[in-house]
């Protein structure tokens, strides 16, 4: 533990924190941030120095020795896993003979998802001035750090912020989320698109009658060893093919299944034979579902869509889930009803001289940005009102 005055300090793992104080702060409302997904990541070994997420939590008290705040932290040697690039940032700095790396990065591991990095807790009155005070104490302390940088990945609204803290920049981004406008059914959902988009989504479902497929939906303690064991083969199948690297160990997945499975849904396809051929894992809060990964041992056309997509949405309908929200990129799920959302995420740059050049570069970015998702906002599958 690296102390820096008697309210707040750094710690080096999750663990040097009990489970109950920080979860009691943390509250029930973002699976991403409580303690077990946290601490998972660490004792699996995905989150380590190793693996370059080397944790340095910022953790602050009260008088009373309870924790009011956190922001889950860690110290990066490289770019990977956060899903908001900054790979032309790196390389300007090493064109100039400086070090972009390590640099200090406020995310959750190989999760691009939208929440609260500076968690406070629910009775601290004037949330904004607290949640000010803490990211001046964290660049006061990144300052003494040999790191080139802060960066606060997936915030919301983070305006409010820069209009206090100058010195900070913003940078925007996009997902494609579904949002239930108080369905009864997944058809009563199929109602509100275009006859052509309707046809196309029904279609696509038929891919479960003509291949002999059944799909069951596993929580909680209905989740076995053998289902992990499953999705982390689909895991391995689709992280191979795709980045040609596997962040997670398949220890992250099963400490999740022993400490937190009723915030997970596994979703796993059966054949014939019963026989377990894909499977897709979400995270569970009572607002949201979080697609996060799938996989499978065989290729059949559409099988992805239904199991990602189709299955979530019938899963938020049933379940009254305000928003799904199916990952990172992908902006062929427009047609499936997930439509482009704004992400943020806050950046410190240490040295003035490439702050300057970040910021014109971000400038420009967001006025692309905001093109972009008018112009995909023009291929929604719904009916015009």
């Amino acid at each position: 533990m690296v102390s820096l005055s008697d309210n707040y300090n750094f710690i080096e793992s999750i663990k040097d924190i009990d489970s109950k104080n920080w979860n009691d702060c943390v509250g029930f409302d973002h699976p991403f941030t409580r303690y077990e997904y946290l601490y998972a990541l660490e004792k699996s070994g995905s989150a380590s120095t190793k693996t370059g997420w080397k944790p340095f939590h910022y953790i602050e008290k009260n008088s009373l020795g309870e924790i009011i705040a956190v922001c889950p932290l860690y110290i990066k040697s490289h770019s990977f896993g956060e899903y908001i690039f900054d790979h032309a940032w790196a390389e300007a700095y090493h064109r100039h003979g400086l070090n972009y790396y390590p640099k200090l990065q406020s995310a959750i591991p190989f999760t691009p998802v939208t929440g609260e990095r500076i968690i406070i807790k629910d009775n601290i009155k004037d949330k904004l001035s607290k949640k000010l005070k803490i990211i001046n104490n964290i660049i006061k302390k990144t300052k003494t750090l040999n790191v080139s940088s802060l960066h606060f990945n997936f915030v919301p609204d983070p305006n409010k912020i820069k209009n206090k803290i100058s010195k900070v920049s913003i940078r925007q981004g996009i997902q494609f989320h579904w949002k239930n406008n108080e369905y009864k059914s997944f058809n009563e959902f199929l109602n509100t698109l275009s006859s052509r988009k309707r046809k196309l989504i029904k279609k696509e479902r038929l891919c479960l009658s003509k291949n002999n497929l059944k799909v069951e939906l596993f929580t909680g303690s209905n989740i076995k060893i053998k289902h992990l064991d499953f999705f982390y083969k689909c895991y391995l199948n689709t992280t191979g093919k795709k980045w040609g690297s596997n962040y997670l160990s398949k220890d992250f997945f099963l400490e999740l299944g022993k400490s937190f499975s009723d915030k997970i849904l596994l979703i796993i396809a059966f054949n014939d034979q019963n026989q377990m051929i894909a499977s897709a894992i979400n995270f569970i809060s009572p607002t949201h579902l979080y697609g996060r990964m799938w996989g499978s041992v065989i290729q059949i056309p559409f099988l992805h869509f239904e199991i990602c997509y189709y299955q979530a949405i019938e899963y938020a309908i049933k379940n009254k889930i305000q928003v799904v929200e199916a990952g990172a990129q992908g902006d062929h799920k427009i047609q499936r009803g997930y439509m482009p959302e704004n992400t943020w995420s806050i950046h410190w740059i240490k040295d003035s001289r490439f702050k300057k050049a970040i910021n014109h570069y971000l400038d420009q970015e967001m006025s692309l940005i905001e093109k972009e998702k008018i112009n995909l906002e023009q291929f929604a599958p719904y009916k015009q009102n």
